[in-house]
């Protein structure tokens, strides 16, 4: 049954999506974002940013929203930084909506983290075994993550919402200055490579190249979310969150490569980065978007190469389990290859890759 939510993050990578599928169902949907831009048509801009405390409280006064969909977060220099700053940012959040009395469900947008631990220590030391499951305990090890869910479990006990976690493996999907964003980074490497004749070649590890993965559409994610807001079995409960299919990147990268016309390098088992291979590539971005007059001739707004080398670099194959999701109902599925796929031709409809 639809009613009023507040999408925290709207113009990001999962907040954009999930904006868009609570319209198509009749919500109400005020979008928080530090600077609100561009947004599907509908959403109610909410200007906010969630360090500030007294800030986020003036921008949310009077606003009454049932569902909370929370799915941002802010990069600092260290994971202690990290844990104090989107601490913060969550209960300044929910501080600022406690007077309205009308929340009724909170959701959490973390992710694999959980389970490999933050950027500092990731992949690294005792890991639990793969497929990752809900049920397996918090790693040793200080992360942002369970500092943002431990102030929503301290605002659930205290104002009686409920509440769920949602942990997506990689997320594809469509933004613009998103720090995480894999989908439109091989994008932008694929026309770089085709535009300037060098090699599509594989980035990362050899674990990554031979193994399974699973990764997650932002629009299957934000269906999940709407799932868990709207099903009481699904109260109180942390889920993880992925497409359904698993496949190796050997298969993947050709299936990339063919979209764009090219013909993938030669895997030889050596790790080249991306934010190596691009690092000198604002000029000749800004050179093609000219040429084929695309929407942003900023290449660092559409490409995060940091991240997409933090996750096809991995050591370990990673594979997640959503029987959890499974047993109470939720069974759509999303082929991973289709998600690439239609991100790049909504990417070349909107101008932003030739």
């Amino acid at each position: 049954m639809a009613g009023t939510a507040l999408v925290v993050g709207a113009s990001g990578i999962v907040g954009n999506a999930v904006a868009e599928r609570l319209l198509e169902e009749g919500w109400t949907v005020h979008g928080l974002s530090r600077r609100p831009g561009s947004g599907p048509g509908g959403i109610r801009p909410v200007a906010a940013d969630l360090r500030d405390a007294a800030g986020t409280a003036a921008a949310l006064s009077g606003l009454r929203p049932e569902a909370v969909f929370i799915t941002t977060w802010l990069r600092q220099a260290t994971e202690a930084e990290n844990i104090r700053v989107n601490a913060a940012m969550v209960r300044n959040l929910l501080d600022a909506l406690r007077p309205g009395g009308a929340t009724r469900h909170v959701a959490l947008v973390t992710g694999l983290k959980h389970y490999l631990g933050p950027f500092e220590s990731y992949g690294k030391g005792v890991l639990p075994e793969t497929p990752f499951r809900e049920e397996q305990a918090r790693l040793d090890v200080e992360n942002f993550y369970y500092a943002q869910e431990d102030e929503v479990f301290a605002a659930a006990a205290r104002d009686g919402f409920s509440w769920s976690v949602h942990r997506p493996h990689t997320i594809i999907g469509m933004a613009v200055g998103n720090a995480m964003n894999m989908g439109t980074t091989l994008a932008a490497y694929a026309t770089l490579c085709r535009e300037t004749g060098r090699p599509f070649r594989f980035p990362g590890s050899a674990a990554q190249w031979n193994g399974l993965t699973d990764m997650t559409d932002a629009r299957l994610l934000a269906r999940h979310l709407l799932w868990a807001a709207t099903t009481p079995a699904a109260r109180d409960l942390a889920f993880n969150v992925v497409n359904g299919d698993v496949f190796r990147w050997r298969w993947m990268w050709g299936r990339i490569a063919g979209w764009f016309g090219l013909e993938p390098a030669p895997f030889d088992g050596t790790v080249h980065p991306l934010e190596r291979q691009m690092a000198e590539d604002a000029g000749t971005w800004r050179a093609l978007a000219g040429r084929h007059g695309l929407a942003e001739p900023d290449l660092g707004r559409l490409a995060s190469p940091w991240h997409t080398d933090a996750d096809l670099g991995r050591p370990i194959e990673v594979v997640t389990d959503m029987s959890r999701s499974r047993r109470l109902g939720f069974l759509d599925q999303q082929p991973t290859d289709d998600a690439f796929l239609d991100l790049f031709a909504r990417l070349r409809a909107a101008r932003l890759i030739p």
